[in-house]
Parts: structure tokens; C-alpha cells; sequence
């Protein structure tokens, strides 16, 4: 997860002005977005996390830290300003501390246990500056110093600021004020000349000296570029240079060349599956570990690994572990390359990590691909000339049944390796099938002292990282303004007298209210019509208040002392508010007065007619047989009907499926009212002329038209009901829900038969024809019975369904058109 900081410098220099008429904060701000929408191009940005540091006193400098949001940021950033002095030194280290923050807590680091390449946290800074010069409270510096003390613990295990995954790179505007009059000079853009250049260096980053709008996007997209995961390695030539080859360098030059020394970074590239970088072997450090030491010695920055030029052959052992990194392009790199022997390899040293000798022992060596397109760092056990032999003998030789003299020459060796190399090379004995080959002492040979004192750390890292971020979210803004302070009981030019007598000539009487105390004035503060200044900074300097608004701001104030209970400042406010705030309509009703009760509770309760004056609380309607619109609480179900029999009156009688069965289906039977009940064939008329009058609403099963008379007589003795017919709406509901019983039943047998083998499908079709609803319905179920075949590769079937699908299509228009003659 790469850490992208925008250090902007807000120096009152910042205000001068380009020749296209922006201030160079405007300039600096552009770039900023610009640089985001150039990141946000890649796949690998959705992990960036965006920081915003200024040049003021933190911790009002740290604008955006580790919790804010990227809205926060996007907010921070715009409202930038540009007023103070050009503090790049403290500014800087309020970058690094602010960076460092969460190492200690992570143990990224691995202090006194070895430099590892694959524990690291890859962070850019970008600063923009105008590149004047450095002034301060203390005066005007040449040379850009970072201040030795920080509140951050463990800063003394590291002689540097930054750490070598952590690299600052500089934009200096030299935008001038006037347009240039010849054409704009093509090329690279280079280095500045401004203090802040030479720490770029130290970092492994570089300055550019922007004069264009057009050199700034160059320089955004170069930045872009130089996002990469990896370390910064200072490499360093020992011994004497090589001997020319023959397809190579010819003859040697005499004198330091630039490939002697160079800081450059490594590629440190994560797992294609995981997206985290994985390894086996660290970096030695630049000490012996002693496990009787009570301190840790301070470690610089970037190692300094050393590299002989004596030709070597590369070793690799199967099943043994190693650890490859491509170098950055640089002058040693090029040299490497143009010797075109990319089957010999120089020994890279640490010195002082071996317990006897200066230079140490080699760990690893750097060897040219085999394509000569780039260098590789490739990272061994430590001292692995001796080891990597061993191996390989344990494996092929022994059967990994190590004999006496095997041992001890393995114990020999374990003698010259550092301690902390135990871990790693237990898990590559384990690889290649080799155990119980390491003593099981201490592993990383740190003394207790030392372990009580990294733990301490983490435990005091952690409170600092939590002040830090509190401080950042709760940052406390210099008053500007002027408050009113109460003076009542002392001497004043104007004497209570002349207030009495201009109060009651204003209210008629001439003593204050007694619910107004003088307390309530203590904060009291002047508006101002400037409409950037926020709601805290709103009551500033009376001086601030315009000329032509001095009286309606006098207007105000007498309203404001005069009416009312309270220090209102400003009626008016209310009827300004911005329109992100205008549809917060809940929070102006927290703050108003309770209203009275409604004069008739059993009407219902209407909502608040904010945004829509016809919203009405539908928790209290219901919709009810006849499809009429019922206002009023409903909290049960309809009341009974008192004319119906003991029983429950007549049930509603469903059957299973006429598809399955074969039956028709029968509706509720409704009887009528009879005005008197007796038996006889005129009551039995009259009941089958009923039942004829609803033909077209029902349908009688087959059972009950084989009752006899003397039944149905029977049936009319009991007690009736009042008739009701069933209301369109009702009915066309019933139908459409049982059309789509009947539907759902067909697709579940038509999809049974289509995931059988074979190509019968006459039953399919079969069940196609009982398809119920309209044209639409019958449509939307073929699309997804043709789908569901497509599943199966059924082709044949599926060019039948479609041929079905057109003739219901056809058919439908037909009858539509004869519908309309």
C-alpha cells in the first residue's frame, strides 16, 4: 500500500503570480489533482493512501494524516492558504515522523535482527515549493537543517529522518511572471538549484525546476512513474576495478567513475497472488550481534553494501531458497550491462557484519540477466559459499543423513553467521527435508534489555500515534476576532446615564430586561459579510464590517440587544443557509418549539408537508374489498357480519391445479336472500335462477350438479346471506395469481423434460398449449424456457420454441385486428 504525502509549501511568497495570472498555491493545488487523476489510471492505486502536510506549526501542519478520508484531503487541499514563512526543514520532519508513526508498532523495521527487503511500507514525498529562501523565526538559512529533537520514541535506532523505503522529490515553480517570448525548450527537465534538492538526493529522489504549465505535467507524470515498491541501496565498489573482457569494456579508466558509488533503488515486487512481497533472506547488518549488549547501535538509513569486482560463478543449489531483485536504472547497471558477461557474478559484503574481519562475508552477488536487460541483486545465506556446498552434499551425497564430519563443518559455519540468519535458515533446512540440524538457543541474539526496550517502544508509539491523530482531527484555530468583554462596573467614556437615557428612548424604560444578564454577552461578536470566512470566524474585527453596511450591521445589533431573550446575532442567517444544508429539514425540528396537539385525535396524523405538501401517513390506511381508500386506524380484522350462521358462513373451497387433476375449478358459492324460508319447488327456481344470474362469475363442479332437488332444498332451509358480487378488481387479481400458479407449475414440469436426454419432445409442447395469461405473459415464459434449453445445447428445441413463439405471435395480431374491424 503505497504512501503518496503532497508536502505544499504555504509561504506568503506563494502568492506571487504566474504569467498566466495564478498564484502559485493555485498552481500547486492544480498539480495535486492532476497528479491524482494521472495515478488513478493504474490498477495497482486503489491501495494509495494520500496525505496533506503544509509549512505551518504542527499540528495544524498535518492537514490530512493516517485517519482522514480522501474527501477530507480533497477539502483540506482547496482551502489551502498561503500566509506564514517558508519552513521546509521543520516541515519536512513533520513528514518523516508522521511516516514513521505505525513503524514501531508493526516492527517494519527489524531493528538488530537484519534489513529485510520484503518488510517495508513504500511512501512518496512530493513537495512544492517556490524555492526562496528558508526563513524562519530565527532568521534567513542558506542550507536546509532538520531540527534533532521529535516527540516520536525510538528515533535514535535510525542517524536519519527517513527511512529506505521512504523517498522525497520536489517540484520548484520558476513559473515566471511575464509570458516567455521565444518557443518552449524541449527535453528533460532538470535539477533545481534550491536547498531542498540536495535532500532529495540523500532520499534517493530528485528535485525538478519547473517553468512551464507544460514542464509540470511532464514532471506529474515522471512522479507517477517513480511509484514502485522497493528499497534504496547505497552500493559502493571495493577493491580494484575489473579486468576488461573481450566482448566488453575494452580499457579501464583511471579516477572515481560514477558506478563506484551510487544510491539507487531495488524492486521489491509482491506475489502476483497475494499482492504482498514474499522472501527467505535479509540483508545483514552492519554490526555483530552481542547477546550480553544493552543497546542497539544506530543504523543508517540505507545500507551501504559493497560489491568486489572479482568475477565469481554463480551458485544455486536446488531446493534452497534465494531471493531476486532487479536494480534501478543507473550508471552501475550500465556498466554491468556493456561488460556482456552475464554468466559471471560480483560478491556483494556488509561491513562489520562478520564476527572477525572488517570487509565481512559475502551474502549474496550481483549478476547481469542472461538477456542483458537488467541487474539483479540476488540475496543468499549469509556466507553462502560455505553453506550452499553443504547443502547440497546433505541432499545428494548423505541421503540428508548427515555423517560426524558433516556436522562439524556445519557447526564451523554456523560459528560465522549471525544469530537472526537462524529463523530463515531453519525454514530452508525444512524445505529441502533436513530437521533438528540448528541448536535450539536463542535466535535472534538480542539481549533482554533490548527486547524490554523495542516492546516498550511499541506500547509508547502507539499512544503517540493516537495523540497525533487526535491532534490532527481537533485542531484548535487562532482567534481572529475581537470579543466584546463585559465592563458595567468600570470606568467608562460613556457613563451609564447617557445608555440609560438611550434605552428609554427606544424602549421606554430605562433598566435592562431582567432575563437579560451581562453573562450572556461574554461571547457576544460582530458579523461580517465575507461569505469564505466559516461560521466560528464569522464575528471578527469591527473594522472588517464595509462601509455601506455599517448601517444595516447597526440595524442588526439594536435588534439583537433590544428584542428578545437571547443574543440572537443575526435574524437574517436563517433565510441564508447554503443548499447542501437546505433539505436538512430533522435537525430544525429538533431545535423548534413543541407544537400543540391536534383538536381531533381520530383524524390521522399527517407527516410534515417539507418537500411534498399531500404526504399522508399511510401506517393508518387500508385498502378494503371494494378498492375504496379507508382513512383511520385499522388494528384488527373486519368486523363480523351478524347475519352469518354459527359456523362462519359459506368457506371459500380451492382445489389443487385443473392441469393436474383435470377438474374445474369452482369459485365461492354465494346464495341469496330469501324472503321467506320455506320449502317447495318455487324456492328451488328461484335459487337456480340466481346461480344463472351469476353463470358468468361461476363455475360449479361436476360433484355438485349431480345433487338432487331434495338437497338443494335442504341446502336453502339454512340461514342465508346477503348476495354480494364479487368486485373486477378482485377478480382480475384471483385470475392473474392462479393463471400464475398454473404457469410456475408448467415450468417446473417443461424444464423436468427438457433436462432429460433425447429429443422427444412432444410433451413439451404439450404443456405449451394449457399456457395461461396474455400475450406478454406467454412471451416472457418462451424467452426463458429458450434459455433454460440453451443451457443444455439443445438446438433443435430451441428453433422449435422460437417457430411457437412466432405462430402465438402471429395469432394474437390476427385476433387483434379483427377485434378492431
Amino acid at each position: 500500500m503505497p504512501v503518496i504525502v503532497f508536502l505544499i509549501d504555504t509561504s506568503a511568497s506563494m502568492n506571487q503570480r504566474s504569467y498566466l495570472g495564478t498564484t502559485y498555491l493555485d498552481v500547486a493545488k492544480g498539480a495535486v489533482e492532476t497528479f491524482l487523476k494521472l495515478r488513478s489510471r493504474d490498477s495497482t492505486s486503489r491501495g494509495d493512501r494520500y496525505m496533506l502536510v503544509t509549512f505551518e506549526d504542527p499540528p495544524a501542519a498535518i492537514k490530512a494524516g493516517w485517519k482522514e478520508t480522501h474527501n477530507t484531503f480533497m477539502e483540506k487541499l482547496r482551502n489551502l492558504q498561503a500566509a506564514g514563512l517558508t519552513t521546509a526543514g521543520p516541515a519536512l520532519r513533520t513528514v518523516f515522523d508522521l511516516l514513521n508513526l505505525n513503524r514501531l508498532v508493526s516492527g517494519i523495521d527489524n531493528y538488530g535482527q537484519g534489513r529485510i527487503p520484503f518488510f517495508l511500507e513504500p511512501a512518496i514525498v512530493v513537495a512544492i515549493t517556490d524555492g526562496n529562501k528558508l526563513a524562519s523565526t530565527g532568521g534567513v538559512q542558506d542550507e536546509l537543517h532538520l531540527p534533532l529533537t521529535t516527540p516520536l520514541p525510538g528515533s535514535e535506532l535510525t542517524k536519519e529522518p527517513f527511512r529506505w523505503d521512504q523517498r522525497l522529490f520536489s517540484l520548484v515553480l520558476r513559473i515566471p511572471g511575464h509570458a516567455p517570448l521565444g518557443p518552449e525548450a524541449l527535453g528533460s527537465v532538470p535539477s533545481d538549484d534550491s536547498p531542498i534538492t540536495a535532500m532529495c538526493e540523500v532520499t534517493g529522489g530528485r528535485s525538478y525546476s519547473v517553468f512551464s504549465h507544460r514542464m509540470l505535467n511532464q514532471c506529474l507524470e515522471s512522479l507517477v512513474q517513480k511509484i514502485q515498491s522497493g528499497v534504496v541501496i547505497h552500493f559502493e565498489k571495493t577493491g580494484p576495478d575489473p579486468l576488461p573482457t573481450e566482448e566488453g569494456v575494452l580499457e579501464a579508466k583511471l579516477g572515481p567513475q560514477p558506478w563506484h558509488c551510487c544510491r539507487r533503488l531495488i524492486y521489491v515486487r509482491p506475489n502476483p497472488k497475494t499482492g504482498v512481497p514474499v522472501g527467505h533472506w535479509p540483508i545483514p547488518e552492519s554490526f555483530w550481534p552481542d547477546q550480553n549488549s544493552p543497546t542497539l547501535p544506530s543504523r543508517i538509513a540505507h545500507p551501504q553494501i559493497l560489491f568486489s569486482c572479482v568475477d565469481s560463478e554463480p551458485v544455486v543449489v536446488d531446493k534452497v531458497p534465494f531471493d531476486k531483485y532487479e536494480l534501478e536504472p543507473s550508471p552501475l547497471t550500465q556498466y554491468i550491462l556493456e561488460r556482456k558477461s552475464p554468466h559471471i557474478c560480483w560478491q556483494v559484503f556488509v561491513r562489520n557484519s562478520s564476527k572477525y574481519g572488517d570487509l565481512g562475508l559475502p551474502f549474496g552477488y550481483l549478476k547481469a540477466s542472461t538477456a542483458l536487460s537488467c541487474v539483479n541483486l540476488f540475496v543468499m545465506p549469509y556466507n553462502y559459499p560455505v553453506l550452499l556446498p553443504l547443502l547440497d552434499d546433505l541432499s545428494k551425497v548423505h541421503k540428508l543423513k548427515p555423517s560426524l564430519q558433516w556436522r562439524q563443518s556445519f557447526e564451523s559455519y554456523l560459528k560465522t553467521m549471525p544469530l537472526y540468519y537462524s529463523g530463515p535458515l531453519r525454514k530452508a533446512l525444512r524445505m529441502i527435508g533436513a530437521l533438528n540440524l540448528l541448536p535450539d538457543h536463542q535466535e535472534y541474539g538480542l539481549s533482554y534489555s533490548v527486547g524490554s526496550y523495542l516492546k516498550k517502544l511499541s506500547q509508547q508509539t502507539k499512544v503517540e500515534v493516537d495523540r497525533v491523530n487526535s491532534a490532527v482531527g481537533q485542531k484548535t484555530h487562532l482567534e481572529v476576532h475581537i470579543r466584546l468583554r463585559h465592563r458595567w462596573r468600570t470606568s467608562s467614556t460613556c457613563s451609564w446615564n447617557h445608555i440609560s437615557q438611550r434605552m428609554q428612548s427606544f424602549m421606554g424604560r430605562a433598566t435592562l430586561p431582567s432575563e437579560l444578564t451581562t453573562d450572556e454577552f461574554s461571547n457576544f461578536q460582530l458579523s461580517t459579510n465575507n461569505k469564505f470566512i466559516s461560521f466560528n470566524l464569522m464575528m471578527s474585527n469591527p473594522y472588517d464590517v464595509p462601509r455601506r453596511h455599517l448601517l444595516d450591521q447597526l440595524s442588526r445589533m439594536r435588534r439583537n440587544l433590544l428584542h428578545g431573550t437571547a443574543c440572537v446575532l443575526d435574524q437574517d442567517q436563517i433565510h441564508s443557509v447554503p443548499i447542501a444544508q437546505m433539505g436538512n429539514y430533522q435537525d430544525f425540528l429538533k431545535h423548534s418549539t413543541a407544537l400543540l396537539r391536534e383538536v381531533d385525535s381520530d383524524q390521522p396524523k399527517r407527516l410534515h408537508t417539507f418537500g411534498n405538501p399531500f404526504k399522508l401517513d399511510k401506517k393508518g390506511m387500508m385498502i378494503d374489498e371494494a378498492d375504496e381508500f379507508v382513512s383511520g386506524p385499522q388494528k384488527g380484522k373486519r368486523a363480523a357480519d351478524h347475519n352469518l350462521p354459527p359456523g362462519g358462513g359459506p368457506k371459500r373451497r380451492r382445489c389443487m391445479s385443473p392441469l393436474l387433476h383435470g377438474r374445474t375449478y369452482m369459485f365461492p358459492r354465494v346464495y341469496s336472500t330469501l324472503n321467506e324460508p320455506s320449502t317447495g319447488s318455487e324456492h328451488l327456481e328461484e335459487y337456480v335462477a340466481v346461480q344463472q344470474h351469476q353463470l358468468g362469475a361461476e363455475v360449479y363442479d361436476e360433484s355438485e350438479d349431480e345433487r338432487s332437488e331434495d338437497e338443494l332444498c335442504l341446502a336453502i332451509e339454512e340461514p342465508v346471506v346477503p348476495l354480494r358480487f364479487p368486485s373486477p378488481t378482485r377478480l382480475k387479481k384471483q385470475r392473474n395469481r392462479e393463471n400464475q400458479e398454473i404457469n410456475n407449475e408448467l415450468q417446473v414440469l417443461i424444464t423436468r423434460e427438457i433436462r432429460k436426454p433425447g429429443r422427444c419432445y412432444g410433451k413439451i409442447f404439450h404443456l405449451l398449449q394449457q399456457l395461461r395469461g396474455g400475450l406478454d405473459t406467454q412471451l416472457f415464459f418462451l424467452h426463458s424456457i429458450i434459455k433454460e434449453a440453451a443451457r443444455f445445447k439443445k438446438r433443435v428445441l430451441i428453433e422449435k420454441l422460437e417457430l411457437f413463439m412466432e405462430e402465438i405471435h402471429t395469432r394474437a395480431t390476427s385476433i387483434s385486428h379483427l377485434e378492431a374491424v
